[in-house]
């Protein structure tokens, strides 16, 4: 589990800036990037992914953003 904490005024630039570092980690090994979810600091139990969340029949997850629509995806 890796915490990086980043000042942000808006819970979508969180989003988008948590979507464009996990995607630029996604070649190294032991990185699941469908993981990832974003918190503000003071309420870090309640997380929003920043992924869909949904299991693929290969048990990948989907790699589109979450809260997508069209059907999913876990090569995009």
């Amino acid at each position: 589990m890796l915490h990086l904490p980043v000042t942000v005024t808006a819970e979508d630039q969180a989003l988008r800036f948590a979507y464009t570092l996990a995607r630029s980690l996604a070649l190294v090994p032991g990185v699941e990037i469908a993981g990832a979810t974003v918190s503000a600091e003071d309420d870090q139990h309640v997380r929003r992914w920043v992924f869909c969340d949904r299991i693929m029949p290969d048990r990948r997850r989907c790699l589109a953003r979450a809260d997508h629509d069209g059907p999913c995806d876990p090569d995009r």
